[in-house]
């Protein structure tokens, strides 16, 4: 795929009850600027993306649209994530390649967002960023009691934006509707994975984690005070050349011994 026009959108309707904020989480404040923000300012950092929806809860359209420049487009969402990005897709019918970003990720660096993008221009169609597990993992039954380990080869734990061609997506999301699919998929790769296909991979960041609880939050105000403009600086060595995409080809939900964590 050639360059094309690049659609970002940002489901920004999370009520942010884990992080005990009282207010959806895209509008929470880390160091001075809210996170919905933050994840815009991300995106158009990169130089990549030409166009951002942010889609909002019914209730707080009007603080969204004061919290993001003017050009960045703000519209209601659904009653699920699902159905809010499908709200978001349904304004950007121009675009080529389409990018879905969660707001709660507002650190990810520009360098993430490119490599992305170029994995998808390169005529991939789906593309996630992702890291190796560092944590050990058990799996349990029912009741609590460890089953066994679960082997961390192959095993990656899967961040945002996550980028499509648009024709990609829409399939995806005309699947879905009304089908089961949409409550079991918890991103839209899932649904990409549901009408059979293929999804790759680049190297993720540490700065993509998702701001969900008080620790993560305290986590993003750290590393903001402790170094002005993280967000924007180089990939860690975890991700090093994101500009040149390391994409694993072998399809992510597919390869046997893989598993993807979201």
């Amino acid at each position: 795929m050639s360059a094309g026009h690049v659609a970002a959108i940002v489901p920004a309707a999370g009520s942010g009850e884990r992080l005990g904020a009282g207010r959806p989480k895209a509008l929470v404040t880390i160091a001075g600027e809210v996170m919905v923000a933050r994840a815009v300012e991300g995106l158009l950092a990169s130089g990549v993306v030409d166009d951002v929806v942010v889609v909002a809860p019914v209730d707080h359209v009007d603080e969204m649209r004061a919290a993001v420049r003017r050009s960045v487009r703000v519209v209601v969402g659904g009653d699920d994530r699902v159905a809010s990005v499908a709200l978001g897709l349904a304004v950007v019918d121009d675009a080529d390649v389409v990018l879905v970003h969660d707001a709660a990720r507002c650190l990810c660096p520009p360098d993430v967002v490119r490599a992305v993008v170029a994995a998808v221009r390169e005529g991939h169609g789906a593309v996630i960023p992702a890291s190796p597990v560092a944590d050990t993992v058990r799996r349990v039954d029912p009741t609590g009691r460890v089953v066994g380990p679960v082997d961390r080869t192959g095993l990656l734990a899967v961040q945002t934006p996550q980028g499509f061609a648009a024709d990609v997506l829409r399939r995806a999301h005309a699947a879905a509707e009304g089908s089961s699919a949409a409550a079991r998929a918890t991103d839209d790769a899932g649904l990409v994975e549901e009408i059979g296909g293929e999804v790759v991979t680049v190297p993720g960041d540490p700065r993509g984690f998702k701001i969900t609880t008080p620790l993560d939050l305290a986590m993003a105000e750290a590393l903001l005070g402790a170094r002005p403009g993280i967000s924007d600086g180089p990939p860690s060595a975890c991700c090093s050349d994101a500009d040149k995409p390391d994409v694993r080809t072998t399809p992510c939900s597919r390869a046997p011994g893989t598993e993807i964590t979201r």
